[in-house]
């Protein structure tokens, strides 16, 4: 897995350490983004003979947002102070299902709708979860990423199959950099796992 990394965009920098307070407190700097990179693609393997698209998932306005969503006890649903995604979580989540679909289950072609590409398959996804779960203020989170996969036959098309995944990942300490690297690690489980999903619920011949 690749660390996840700081976009080079904005001058703020990013607290290295600290407990949960220092993670949730607001500051007057401008945030700091990151993004959610893929892995290297998996050993060439058997190309699957078709195209997909995927939509950009769908999900409450809660996680529709830029904001790194953290659930914290006591306090329910709150977001990191100081960081931001480089994008809404659902369009990151469909940029890793893109990449997991070409370079894990090895689609012949995988683009991220809307798209002038006619594919033979289309994912719509559901977005429930992609958020660091605190049950412990003083202790690192744990990432969850949960999102179900409908796999429709062509652009709007009948239903094959649906795919519910989750996948998750605790933080190496309890700091922003970490929690974003557990982020990185469960969506990209997720991804993968819903790519492979996705293959073997493929109509056969």
């Amino acid at each position: 897995m690749n660390r996840a990394r700081l976009v080079p965009v904005l001058l703020a920098t990013l607290a290295t350490a600290g407990c949960f307070g220092q993670v949730l407190r607001s500051g007057a700097d401008a945030p700091a983004r990151y993004r959610l990179d893929a892995p290297a693609a998996a050993p060439a393997g058997a190309v699957v003979p078709h195209s997909v698209s995927v939509a950009r998932p769908r999900a409450p306005s809660s996680l529709d947002t830029d904001r790194i969503a953290v659930t914290t006890p006591g306090h329910g649903f709150d977001h990191l102070a100081g960081a931001r995604w480089s994008d809404p979580a659902p369009q990151l989540l469909q940029g890793l299902l893109v990449a997991a679909l070409a370079g894990d289950a090895h689609f012949a072609a995988a683009v991220a709708a809307p798209s002038r590409v006619m594919t033979d398959y289309t994912l719509d996804v559901g977005l429930t979860a992609f958020e660091a779960r605190y049950a412990d203020p003083d202790a690192a989170p744990t990432v969850v990423v949960a999102f179900t996969v409908n796999l429709l036959d062509g652009p709007g098309g009948r239903r094959i199959a649906t795919i519910p995944v989750e996948a998750s990942a605790v933080a190496a300490r309890n700091d922003r950099g970490a929690v974003v690297a557990a982020f990185e690690q469960a969506a990209n489980e997720a991804a993968r796992a819903a790519a492979l999903g996705v293959v073997a619920a493929l109509p056969r011949g």
